[in-house]
């Protein structure tokens, strides 16, 4: 069971963050704008925070989650080194320039 859960990837790149904040912002734009023109209309500002929060409760579900749109650009990290040989050479640059 613990296994499905690790095998869910939780990252975003930063294109995918991007992304994601863009689509957050405009959800809530529209909605508090339609919310603000209907609740006017209705003369009912309960309505206007109602659709408000119907924005942000579904642009938290499709920007929150690490969907696949949001993991296309993954940085390309440089490979791992060892730090006892590298710990070797700064020591023997050091050693070089002393002399």
């Amino acid at each position: 069971m613990l296994d499905i859960f690790a095998s869910i990837p939780t990252q975003m790149d930063y294109k995918g963050q991007k992304l994601a904040e863009q689509i957050f912002q405009g959800i809530i734009l529209f909605s508090a704008v339609i919310g603000f023109i209907y609740g006017y209309a209705i003369e009912q500002f309960g309505w206007t925070v109602y659709i408000v929060i119907a924005g942000f409760a579904v642009s938290c579900l499709l920007t929150l989650p690490p969907w696949p749109m949001y993991r296309r650009n993954p940085l390309k990290w440089l490979p791992v080194q060892d730090s006892v040989t590298d710990d070797k050479k700064q020591q023997d640059k050091k050693s070089k320039k002393h002399k």
